[in-house]
């Protein structure tokens, strides 16, 4: 039985042979290059816009919840991080949420609903090259008009994996 409101999982008889050939190239690491689905394609014998559109099919009925990109920020040169709470009030998160993203070291920006302790509610990760760069923070509180906010240090990183179906 399911939840009220929640999707099965399809049955795997309810994707052809072909959607199965492109699931099973999008789920893992897709290439970096201008062109990603472009050389997915070249491998699959079928054009970048058949993987698009077999894709979005996919995507469309449900079957492909989500498709993101994993960030390594450690192959990039980041090697600390925090993840930073702001007290943001809620008709400025918008604006704040941008003024946050606009930084290049900002990967991750969020609004959550409820707040954390009834008043964080803009989470951002925020990556750093050296240890963690207060300067940085502080520009970052400065350009949102923020001054509330607490600073959480990543102390371990998980593996980081792509969902395997197929």
């Amino acid at each position: 039985m399911t939840k009220q409101g929640a999707r099965k999982s399809p049955e795997p008889s309810a994707l052809s042979p072909r959607e199965i050939d492109v699931a099973r190239l999008i789920q893992g690491d897709i290439p970096l290059t201008q062109r990603p689905f472009q050389r997915i394609a070249e491998t699959a014998g079928l054009t970048e816009g058949e993987i698009l559109s077999l894709a979005g099919g996919l995507r469309q009925r449900g079957i492909i919840r989500k498709f993101a990109a994993i960030v390594r920020h450690q192959k990039v040169g980041y090697t600390h991080n925090v993840m930073v709470l702001w007290a943001v009030p809620p008709a400025h998160a918008k604006a704040a949420g941008k003024a946050f993203s606009s930084f290049e070291e900002v990967t991750h920006c969020y609004e959550r609903t409820p707040p954390f302790a009834g008043r964080y509610n803009l989470f951002t990760m925020v990556h750093f090259r050296n240890e963690a760069d207060e300067v940085l923070l502080r520009e970052m509180a400065a350009a949102a008009g923020i001054s509330d906010f607490r600073v959480l240090r990543s102390v371990e990183e998980f593996k980081k994996n792509s969902m395997e179906y197929f």
